[in-house]
């Protein structure tokens, strides 16, 4: 629910929102139009040329967006949120000696106001949303497009990917039509709906920038998600709102922006979404399958930097894959025998080039699953059999 996030990364759920906000400006999108040029009864030849080209990403009706907008836009909620935070006196103020001696202060209580947004995924009252938006809280206040409010019990929240679940008691209630990633490309349509800055119910259109991006990458290594980036226009208040595609499917969760940037959100892929969703509301948490490594990517000149070394604790001897560069003590892959120095080439059957990749491929499994890993050490290929464990972390 914080603001604070990390250096270069904005969390989009907006707290204590107080006072007036003037608007400067307008945006708005224009939606490029065919137009015929010279006669105004252009040839079979000119009217091909000048037709728009088809595909599954871009539909010819050009009030797709609202009509999107307005499948889906009653079932997105706004989240409000609050928790009681503990905090110690100013003590250098210099009344507080002088009206209190030398008496020991006692902490002060203050409540946390957070505002975010959310979507239902079933007529009988399951939401998701971001962790953030609800974290240290377990009752929140749930306000559908309609006006009618209800209380929402949070069911679990994974700090992990920034997911959590949310039920209220009603039936009949408007849902949303999950879509899928894997084809999902740059340049596709993406539609944001959420309530950014206390503006219910806002929509803002724009394109898919990227997919993939790791956590690393945009900021918040602590988290275990491969991101969609996207320049549609999203603020604090949106996290936990859907992102569209063009057909009005769910394709991810708003969750963060870069501080440093503009036009650079990110959402949490809805497969991701929806699997660790599906956990929460079935057990109230979730376990993350885990090995213990530290990784990076190898590369010709990491490979010779480390070569270089007069008193090298390891030798590499490729210059592709994945270097193991630590090994948790204690953990499934100390265990196994994994060892620095060595570089990861498969996981399972999946050729692998990236950290990420070997991430991904450790959470597709589950806790317990037996992987097979192969590494080249010292020049030498080999496969290790690793159990994987639940990921030493709390349940925020």
């Amino acid at each position: 629910m914080s603001l604070s996030g990390k250096q270069l990364i904005t969390y989009l759920s907006l707290l204590a929102i107080g006072g007036g906000a003037g608007l400067a400006g307008s945006n708005y999108l224009k939606i490029p139009q065919s137009t015929a040029t010279g006669s105004s009864n252009p040839t079979p030849q000119e009217q091909q040329t000048l037709s728009p080209v088809s595909t599954n990403a871009t539909p010819q009706n050009l009030n797709f967006i609202a009509e999107a907008v307005e499948k889906v836009g009653p079932a997105v909620v706004r989240i409000d949120s609050a928790r009681k935070v503990a905090q110690d006196p100013d003590t250098t103020n210099p009344f507080f000696r002088k009206f209190f001696g030398d008496e020991a202060p006692k902490r002060e209580e203050r409540v946390e106001r957070g505002t975010g947004s959310g979507f239902i995924l079933s007529a009988d009252g399951r939401l998701l949303t971001n962790a953030h938006v609800v974290a240290g809280t377990d009752i929140v206040k749930v306000t559908l497009k309609d006006g009618r409010v209800f209380q929402g019990k949070v069911l679990g929240v994974d700090p992990i990917t920034d997911v959590a679940a949310i039920k209220i008691e009603a039936s009949g209630l408007p849902t949303v039509q999950l879509g899928k990633t894997d084809k999902l490309i740059p340049g596709q349509w993406a539609i944001a709906i959420g309530n950014p800055l206390g503006l219910d119910n806002t929509v803002t259109v724009g394109i898919i920038s990227a997919t993939g991006r790791t956590s690393s990458q945009i900021g918040i290594s602590d988290k275990r998600v491969s991101f969609i980036q996207t320049d549609a226009a999203i603020n604090p208040g949106n996290s936990g709102g859907p992102l569209l595609n063009a057909r009005g499917e769910v394709i991810g969760i708003n969750t963060a922006i870069r501080a440093d940037a503009q036009g650079l959100g990110f959402a949490i892929p809805i497969e991701t979404a929806e699997r660790i969703g599906t956990q929460l509301f079935a057990k109230g948490r979730v376990e993350h399958p885990y090995l213990g490594i530290q990784m990076v990517n190898l590369s010709a000149e990491l490979k010779a930097d480390i070569n270089k070394d007069p008193n090298p604790k390891f030798k590499v001897a490729v210059d592709k894959g994945v270097l193991i560069v630590r090994v948790v003590k204690g953990s499934p892959a100390e265990k196994a025998g994994f060892r620095p120095g060595d570089a990861i080439q498969k996981v399972g059957d999946k050729f692998v080039k990236t950290a990420a990749e070997v991430q991904q491929q450790v959470e597709s499994t589950s806790v317990g699953a037996v992987l097979k890993v192969e590494v080249n050490r010292n020049g030498q290929s080999q496969i290790i059999e690793v159990t994987t464990a639940a990921f030493p972390a709390q349940q925020g």
